[in-house]
């Protein structure tokens, strides 16, 4: 189909006065442009006269307009120097062209528009770039060896429209221009420099110099680092330096669209890739969203573009309500999310929009608004540039300029003013209170004055920025704290959470731009002290809550595990993965405790969550802890190690507070030792291994520590080596291991490591207790241990869950006394009295009675951890607190859940007592 039966529109005819004159020009025009020549010959002087002067390739054109743009970008490439400034300006000439009549023809939408011509515009700064590189090399300013269609060691960044390929139709280009030093003898960097600097200056002038023919692109190099003292080309070593310690929010958001259009395609990916720690920030960043605002201010006030909409000489592109405003809405969005979330990284204003709505940061229909939107003030701004060439984005000022744009859009006067004034006012509305949120009401009562007063001597509060945002916050913080319970037990705890912040306006940001997190931060304040104070320290975890997935449902251990994995996966450096892996498993660990706190989650549930956190921990990290040990030490000798996770962490029920009991065990099949760069003796290399997972779990770094870890349970305990090969391990196990250890051998399971010696440690597990279980001195070992338990950890109170007789420890070695003995493989508390049962050990009533008190003892000890830290004591907790205890425990007051955890120890402690031959121990 031709391009002239293509056209789904043309503009009006203006300007009639003209008539005869737009009557003569016709008989030289091929008749496919008529149509098109009338409406746009009074419309647009500027593109009359380039269809008039380029009839001929327009009619050679017409049929294949794609494939003409192609040939003029590929033929710019192919003309030498003192010729491509002219070849230049006649290439854009006829692109300008062609483009303006695929657009106002209704042929290419949009994003074909700006996309052919930031095409152009690609094609143009590298032939540019080549020729001059060219002639440096010729000139032996630059080294012989480089390659000129590679930039010789420079690149150009396409920033803004140019780099999201969104160039409009009379844009300047934004353009930054680095050097790799790297590249280049030390010795000869300022020679280099100087030679990149003659070029950038060159090629600037070759494409923005207005001469015969009209000019290429107006090129603006204003974007580089501190534009104002450095050279117009930079080594990239000094940008990333300029960047990492001076680099400012807009520059952040500049680089969102930033992309490599020519030189060293590789060397400027590698540039932006080095920059993603300043563009993309670890954290949810809503401090962005006020620098984004003043932003929009300052360039309103320096253009003197505030106050109500007014049409006549309105700005399209910075005014109200403008294209502006859609772009700085999606960049600023996507800098708070886009460092968690990869997928909000898109450069085109329509990707970033759609993958926005797709992550939930917008509803989907505001995306669809917006955009729509965005592509009539673009319409609007392409039909003010192609009158006369300019780059302008104001509408006209008078009557006659209005008639002359409505033409130019196919419609009236009347009808587009209220088009303008509709999506402008629509556009503002859903943009304005994203960025500008109400100001604060100041409350009427001084409630809670003697606290409030002293927050502004704490550290979160010490910039002003910090202040004027909580000062918004704070009416709606004290509403809320004045609605719980104990307002003012809630207060004194919300005050903990604030004196504990380091910084505040990160968070506060976040607050103010997330309302529905202040009402949760208000209910952990009025009922979980320690995890208030884990707030404090850990307010990044909060980016969780709003991150999307938050209340999602439970994914196993095997899922954290994979999610983990890809989350270390595109790290390279092994510390930087080893905070990562903190950061992920706070953001988990903040969730189960949130989803506890909430009742969305029992506490046996959130046992189990945080077991499987842990698994997860620990199987995530173990391939990166051996892959960087082997780096040094070479891989592990024979089959490797298994890392076992003895305790809580084996009967999958850990609390907030749980530290993990492993222990390695690894089998070198006679392998005597390691074969590395520094290599190691078998025993040495597992011993140093296990040191390095311990640490990699334990130690301090700027994100905290995942675990303590306790390797006690090894064999020979404390006097063992830390790790134990596989046959070593057998034998103890079968001729010297004690009963205790037995006992623990009852809850071990694998966590990491090798799967098939994993399987092999299973079934001489479960051989095992089948072998030892029947032995004589099992209930004898067992009561003994019993009373040494009881002397060396006397009974921690009325309301201690965990220790003292018939409470939660002494449960729990009963019943893995009970799986001992029956020789199963059991290891959850209930699954273990269930196989007494079954041997007939244990009658039924026991069993139950024992599984009901240590489900009930477990809810109160897992409820304590998160809300204290530590033991409870009803007296130093506040009422939510206490209101989330008897809900979990099932009572009606203290009085009764005290009654009842001393009836349940009692009952459980004649039981135990009873079966294993011994007196009350109460």
């Amino acid at each position: 189909m031709s391009f002239a039966a293509r056209l789904k529109r043309c503009p009006r005819p203006f300007d009639l006065e003209r008539g005869e004159d737009i009557l003569a020009d016709l008989v030289d025009l091929p008749q496919e442009l008529h149509a098109l020549f009338v409406g746009t010959a009074g419309c647009s002087p500027y593109l009359a006269g380039l269809m008039k002067s380029e009839a001929d390739w327009i009619l050679a054109s017409l049929d294949n307009p794609e494939a003409a743009v192609s040939e003029l970008i590929a033929g710019v490439h192919e003309v030498s120097l003192d010729a491509l400034p002219l070849h230049l300006r006649q290439a854009k000439r006829r692109v300008a062209l062609i483009t303006a009549l695929a657009d106002l023809g209704g042929v290419w939408p949009l994003e074909t528009v700006t996309r052919v011509l930031t095409d152009f515009a690609d094609a143009s700064v590298q032939s540019a770039l080549t020729a001059l590189i060219a002639a440096e090399i010729a000139r032996g300013k630059l080294p012989a060896d480089l390659d000129a269609a590679q930039g010789g060691g420079m690149v150009v960044l396409a920033m803004g429209k140019m780099g999201a390929h969104e160039l409009n139709y009379s844009s300047d280009i934004d353009l930054i221009c680095l050097f790799d030093e790297t590249k280049f003898d030390p010795d000869d960097y300022h020679d280099i420099r100087a030679s990149f600097i003659r070029v950038t200056r060159k090629m600037a002038a070759i494409l923005s110099d207005v001469r015969e023919g009209g000019y290429v692109f107006r090129t603006d190099l204003r974007l580089r680092p501190d534009a104002s003292v450095t050279p117009v080309c930079l080594s990239m070593e000094a940008a990333e330096r300029y960047y990492e310690s001076v680099g400012r929010t807009w520059e952040r958001a500049a680089y969102i669209k930033a992309r490599p259009c020519a030189g060293d395609i590789a060397a400027g990916k590698r540039f932006l890739t080095s920059l993603r720690p300043f563009v993309w920030r670890k954290h949810l960043d809503f401090a962005a969203i006020q620098d984004a605002h003043d932003m929009r201010l300052k360039i309103r006030d320096h253009k003197g573009l505030r106050g109500d909409l007014v049409l006549e000489g309105h700005n399209m592109k910075l005014g109200r309500g403008g294209i502006r405003e859609i772009e700085f809405f999606t960049q600023t969005r996507q800098l708070i999310a886009g460092g968690r979330d990869t997928s909000l990284r898109g450069r085109e204003t329509k990707a970033g929009l759609d993958q926005l709505a797709l992550a939930n940061w917008i509803p989907e229909s505001h995306a669809v608004t917006l955009y729509d939107h965005y592509t009539f003030h673009r319409e609007i701004e392409h039909r003010l540039q192609m009158i006369n060439d300019a780059q302008t984005h104001h509408l006209p000022t008078d009557d006659t300029g209005f008639e002359r744009l409505a033409a130019f859009m196919g419609t009236d006067v009347e009808t587009l003013r209220k088009e303008i004034i509709a999506r402008s006012e629509e556009v503002h509305t859903l943009t304005e209170g994203f960025f500008a949120p109400e100001p604060a009401t100041t409350p009427t009562t001084q409630w809670g004055s003697e606290i409030t007063a002293r927050w502004q001597s704490y550290p979160a509060f010490r910039s002003p920025r910090a202040n004027e945002i909580f000062e918004r916050l704070k009416p709606e913080i004290l509403t809320r704290l004045q609605e719980a319970a104990k307002p003012e037990e809630a207060l004194a705890q919300f005050d903990g959470f604030l004196s504990g912040l380091p910084a505040g306006v990160q968070l506060f940001s976040l607050f103010e731009a997330n309302p529905q997190l202040t009402q949760l931060i208000v209910d952990i304040a009025a009922t979980a002290p320690e995890l208030s104070r884990y707030l404090s320290r850990n307010a990044g975890v909060l980016d969780a809550v709003i991150g999307g997935a938050f209340f999602d449902p439970w994914p196993d251990a095997d899922g954290l595990t994979a999610d983990l994995a890809g989350e270390l996966g595109v790290l390279d450096d092994y510390e930087t993965q080893l905070i990562a892996a903190r950061r992920w498993a706070k953001e988990w660990h903040f969730r189960v405790g949130v989803h506890l706190l909430r009742g969305l989650i029992s506490a046996e549930v959130a046992g189990r969550q945080y077991a499987d956190l842990a698994q997860a921990v620990v199987a995530g990290l173990w391939p990166v802890i051996v892959d960087e040990f082997a780096r040094k030490h070479g891989p592990m000798p024979g089959r490797g190690g298994v890392v076992l996770g003895m305790g809580s962490l084996g009967a999958w029920r850990l609390n907030a507070e749980s530290d993990l009991d492993l222990i390695m065990i690894y089998d070198a099949q006679g392998v005597d030792a390691s074969d590395g760069r520094r290599p190691l003796a078998t025993r040495q290399y597992y011993a140093r291994l296990t040191q390095a997972l311990v640490t990699a779990l334990s130690a301090p770094m700027s994100e905290g520590r995942l675990y303590e870890v306790d390797m006690r349970l090894r064999p020979s305990g404390r006097q063992g080596p830390v790790a134990t090969s596989y046959n070593a391990f057998l034998d103890y196990q079968r001729e010297e291991a004690w009963t205790w250890e037995h006992l623990a051998l009852t809850r071990a399971r694998a966590v990491a490591g090798n799967p098939e010696l994993a399987q092999e440690i299973e079934a001489f597990r479960v051989s095992l207790l089948a072998d030892k279980g029947r032995g004589p001195s099992v209930l004898a070992d067992v009561a003994d241990m019993r009373r040494r338990i009881a002397e060396a950890k006397p009974d921690a109170g009325a309301w201690s869950a965990k220790i003292g007789a018939g409470r939660l420890q002494d449960i729990e070695l009963f019943a893995q006394t009970a799986c001992l003995r029956a020789g199963v493989a059991a290891r959850t508390v209930d699954e273990q009295l269930q196989s007494g049962v079954a041997d007939g050990w244990v009658n039924a009533a026991d069993a139950q009675a024992l599984t009901q008190a240590a489900g009930f003892m477990w809810r109160l000890q897992a409820v304590a951890r998160l809300l204290t830290g530590g033991p409870l004591r009803p007296d130093e907790i506040g009422e939510g607190a206490k209101r989330l205890i008897l809900r979990e425990t099932n009572c009606e007051d203290l009085e009764q859940l005290a009654q009842r955890l001393r009836q349940q120890a009692a009952d459980a402690d004649r039981i135990i007592s009873a079966m294993l031959g011994t007196t009350d121990a109460a």
